[in-house]
């Protein structure tokens, strides 16, 4: 009984010891869950590290730019948007600005490949059709029209107070009720990242046609895949201030 009972009290010393040992690292582990980690790097800075999402590595979102907005990275390098007001007007033209642009590069290159005729070319036609159809009005008629439709839209756009009804309006204007999806922030996201692509290539589209004697999109992109090392933008000398 007396070498079972040394044997047991010599088991727990080595249990209490090792529990000794490893409590304060564990305590230490659970103290940092949730917080950013201060790190020292190969180099012998110190940095911080964060699990948000940032438009370059390591860098320090501003304090304005808490990630509570659609596809906020933190980029702000003039710090614009320092005044709330100023913010909530850049996110509105933001958005606004993509969804026109999207509407614009699908039409550029919608117009071209269904009728042949460049969107350069289209507005300025002597008789304007669409879908084929002819239009009984003259050019100077359809540009009115278009000024006055959208200054009322825009217009009725103002008056809404409600800033989420003003860039997400729902109701007839969101006929398959994406909004009232379970997925609707990330469809949010997904619209200004598109939208930011869409006015890049529509700013592409005005460089291209300016680089090849108001070329086409479609006829331009068909001759540079035909010959992609003869057709490009480095052998195109109108085209370097674009790039």
């Amino acid at each position: 009984h007396t070498r079972a009972l040394h044997s047991r009290t010599h088991q727990t010393v080595i249990t209490m010891a090792a529990l000794t040992i490893s409590a304060p690292i564990v305590a230490r582990a659970g103290s940092f869950a949730g917080r950013k980690l201060a790190t020292n790097a190969t180099n012998g800075t110190v940095g911080k590290v964060s699990a948000r999402a940032v438009w370059m590595p390591g860098s320090t979102p501003p304090a304005h730019l808490t990630g509570t907005l659609p596809c906020d990275y933190g980029f702000d390098p003039l710090g614009l948007g320092k005044e709330p007001a100023n913010l909530a007007r850049f996110q509105e033209a933001e958005i606004i600005h993509s969804r026109w642009a999207m509407l614009g590069v699908a039409g550029a290159a919608g117009q071209e490949a269904i009728t042949g005729v460049t969107w350069i070319e289209a507005p300025v036609q002597d008789s304007q059709t669409y879908l084929g159809a002819e239009s009984p009005f003259p050019l100077p008629v359809v540009v009115a029209i278009e000024v006055f439709v959208m200054a009322f839209v825009e217009q009725q756009r103002s008056n809404e107070k409600d800033p989420a009804k003003r860039l997400y309006p729902g109701g007839a204007f969101d006929p398959a009720g994406f909004s009232k999806g379970a997925d609707f922030e990330t469809l949010k996201k997904k619209e200004i990242a598109n939208g930011r692509v869409a006015m890049l290539a529509f700013a592409g589209l005005i460089g291209q046609a300016q680089a090849t004697n108001l070329e086409g999109p479609l006829s331009a992109l068909g001759r540079h895949v035909a010959d992609p090392w003869h057709v490009n933008a480095a052998v195109n000398a109108a085209a370097v201030p674009y790039l």
